[in-house]
């Protein structure tokens, strides 16, 4: 099961059903769940806690330094949950003080060379396609798909069940349920993605109406929340307004909004 060019620490913890590939190097204070499958070259350090099932191909590094200035080697952490694919080159950086982490859910898909920072806290059933980068401190709620490219700033987050169009990019909060074009441009509802999670016919028209009071009304937006708020009472709709009230950084605006930019070409 484990590979005779691998090289484990003694003070790594593995599950006797755990496989490890061919050159890869697993660090004291790792451990790793049951059925866990560690491809080649694949370097998992610091205090990084594995549940069972994940999946780690070529050229992974998981739980390495935080890419930080201040930064002083401190022992910070990794965890991650269950069921999860790393691809070809994934990066997962631990947190960047003591007594955090960086947190991975589980059912997550992360494609080749898609990165994690410092103090990332991912939910359930994400994916992010190749060459994705979330930045230190960024929060990514269930459902998410940050297609390939993508670029989120640290301290950014992103709701439940949006979508990150390729090549896109966000330095702003991304609203739940919305779709993100260009850099910090919301160009509607994430339909496809609501109706895959078995949002009803009534409960995607709701939340489009919803958006069209947030996001396509003259109103501004602290406002227009305040006016939701006494109409919209549903689950989905009192999270995506609590979500925006929640905001420190401001959230993407639609086109042509103000705080938009205009794409006139995108429906």
């Amino acid at each position: 099961m484990i590979h005779p060019s691998a090289i484990i620490s003694p003070g790594a913890q593995l599950d006797s059903s755990v496989e490890v590939g061919p050159f890869s190097v697993i660090d004291g204070q790792v451990s790793l769940g049951p059925g866990c499958r560690v491809g080649p070259h694949v370097y998992l350090t610091g205090r990084t806690a594995i549940g069972p099932d994940n999946v780690f191909h070529a050229n992974c590094v998981i739980g390495d330094a935080p890419q930080d200035v201040k930064y002083k080697d401190e022992p910070t952490g990794v965890r991650i949950g269950a069921h999860n694919l790393f691809r070809e080159g994934v990066t997962v950086h631990r947190s960047a003080k003591p007594g955090e982490e960086t947190v991975i859910g589980s059912h997550n898909f992360l494609m080749a060379n898609s990165h994690a920072g410092h103090n990332v806290r991912m939910g359930d059933r994400v994916i992010m396609a190749n060459g994705a980068l979330l930045g230190g401190h960024v929060d990514v709620e269930d459902g998410v798909f940050v297609s390939g490219n993508c670029l989120v700033h640290q301290f950014a987050r992103i709701g439940t069940l949006a979508l990150m169009r390729g090549g896109s990019a966000t330095s702003l909060d991304v609203p739940p349920f919305t779709v993100v074009h260009g850099v910090n441009i919301l160009c509607g509802l994430n339909t496809v993605g609501l109706r895959r999670a078995g949002f009803s016919d009534a409960e995607r028209l709701e939340l489009k109406r919803l958006y069209q009071k947030l996001f396509r009304a003259d109103l501004i937006l602290s406002q227009a929340v305040a006016e939701a708020r006494k109409e919209f009472v549903s689950v989905s709709a009192t999270r995506l307004l609590d979500f925006i009230a929640a905001s420190k950084r401001g959230v993407c605006r639609h086109r042509g909004q103000a705080g938009g930019e205009s794409d006139p070409g995108i429906d």
